[in-house]
């Protein structure tokens, strides 16, 4: 995590909340894999209004990871898993940290119904391209 002033995190997190309800669909894109393969730059993305908006700055002030010089995608570290779901689940837990009320009719995770998920991790969908 890098270090981001309490009201830049704050701005952040409420302007994601805007773009990132419950149940939206978060596209991500590998821009670079190193050469170990055990670091990787990766961008966010949703659609907003009928158009394309670049999460990477704004996860970026919510302390979660941080971006280069070049400001091209997320640094994410890791391997062994699908790191575009790790970018995704950990924006959830840090715009719901305390769950999120599912859609009416709507199941939670493992058959689930009352209505309500208290991991936040899974409020958002994942999708890569």
């Amino acid at each position: 995590m890098s270090q981001v002033k309490t009201g830049d995190q704050k701005e952040a997190i409420k302007s994601l909340r805007k773009f990132c309800k419950p149940n939206t669909t978060v596209y991500t894109i590998t821009r670079h894999v190193s050469q170990s393969g055990m670091f990787r730059r990766i961008s966010a993305f949703v659609l907003y209004q009928k158009k394309l908006i670049c999460l990477d700055w704004y996860i970026e002030r919510t302390g979660l990871f941080s971006r280069g010089k070049d400001d091209y995608g997320l640094k994410v570290s890791g391997c062994g898993m699908d790191m575009h779901f790790h970018v995704v689940y950990e924006l959830g837990r840090v715009l719901y940290p305390k769950g999120f009320k599912l859609r009416k009719g709507m199941y939670g995770r493992n058959g689930d119904k009352s209505g309500y998920d208290k991991d936040g991790g899974y409020a958002l969908k994942k999708e890569s391209i």
